[in-house]
């Protein structure tokens, strides 16, 4: 059973969604022999009240669009809102966001999803939009003709990001190019990575970070990665900061464990719930690439941390951060200092 606090949320002001959904990045970036058990654990989510599944045109060349689309034909009965995103495939195009190109794209992912509109979530994936800016205009006047006409619910757009282990600098060139252009497109949605190892950068000179700007403004989040691709429950191998094994990071998990207990699932709920606490306006998205992980990531949440939990856990998280920061700037054995 699913926790019982974790009741419906808005993922836009006519779509609320169970705040735990799944992020389909795996499904469809391996076609072939995984597709069934992927589907297998599409299959599991429904089971455990997921009705958000969030998806791109790029993952897996459209691969995973086309495999949700097999899924949903399979179970009519059950109510799934769908985001997709656009952006990041050029085609024949001389760039993603030029001409039509973001229109014929969302006719392909309707076809790809064997959807009717609306779509519940489109998101531009991409912070680049040509030379100056170029294609921005027509960008934004192309998501609002599909929302006004009811193609789609909510336009969304990326997050800022860097690398964990990023600079500050980076940071902040991505936060102020984020709030450029938030403030142009105007989105009802920001999709971003985020997990516990995500730094809080400000975002204006009020100190906003995401959630409180998202808050103010009215806009739903999106938080997808919120294990760090496995980071967070000792599968490091996607992670940059992997490169230092026997530092940071698995002496963090450890204190995990020791203050919170070594049952099975802990770290994954840890990591779960520091995200679905962090604010009641955000939906979390995980990734799999099994049934195993979709049942843990569900069964695995129990009851809300309390106030002093959630204090350690942070803390904790915040020594891994900054260990991870110190290593990678570091400089790399025999390079010059």
């Amino acid at each position: 059973m699913t926790a019982a606090d974790l009741h419906p949320r808005p993922l836009c002001r006519r779509t609320a969604v169970h705040p735990l959904g799944v992020h389909c990045a795996a499904v469809g970036n391996d076609p072939g022999p995984h597709d069934a058990s992927l589907r297998d654990g599409l299959w599991r989510a429904a089971e455990h009240g997921a009705t958000f599944l969030d998806t791109s045109d790029s993952y897996g060349l459209g691969h995973s669009e086309r495999l949700i689309g097999q899924f949903l034909r399979e179970r009519p009965g059950h109510r799934f809102h769908v985001g997709s995103k656009v952006g990041l495939l050029r085609g024949s195009a001389e760039h993603p966001y030029a001409g039509r190109r973001i229109h014929h794209q969302f006719e392909q992912t309707l076809d790809n999803l064997y959807l009717e509109p609306p779509l519940a979530l489109y998101t531009l994936a991409s912070f680049d939009f040509g030379p100056a800016d170029r294609y921005l205009g027509p960008a934004i006047d192309q998501m609002r003709v599909l929302r006004q006409h009811g193609d789609i619910t909510a336009i969304g757009m990326r997050g800022p990001y860097a690398p964990l282990g990023a600079p500050a600098a980076e940071w902040s060139r991505q936060a102020e190019r984020f709030v450029h252009l938030f403030h142009l497109i105007q989105p009802d949605v920001v999709w971003t990575h985020f997990h516990a190892l995500t730094p809080v950068v400000a975002l204006n000179g009020e100190g906003e970070d995401l959630f409180t700007f998202t808050r103010r403004h009215g806009v739903g989040l999106v938080l997808a990665a919120p294990l760090a691709h496995g980071a967070l429950v000792g599968r490091p191998a996607r992670l940059p900061a992997a490169r230092h094994p026997s530092g940071t990071l698995p002496a963090g998990l450890k204190h995990l464990r020791d203050r919170f207990g070594d049952a099975p699932g802990t770290l994954s709920r840890l990591a779960l719930r520091v995200c679905l606490q962090r604010a009641d306006h955000a939906v979390v998205v995980f990734g799999f690439r099994s049934e195993e992980q979709v049942e843990e990531n569900y069964t695995c949440l129990g009851s809300p941390l309390t106030g002093d939990e959630l204090a350690a856990a942070e803390a904790i998280y915040a020594r891994i951060r900054a260990g991870l920061r110190d290593a990678d700037a570091e400089p790399a054995q025999g390079a010059p200092a």
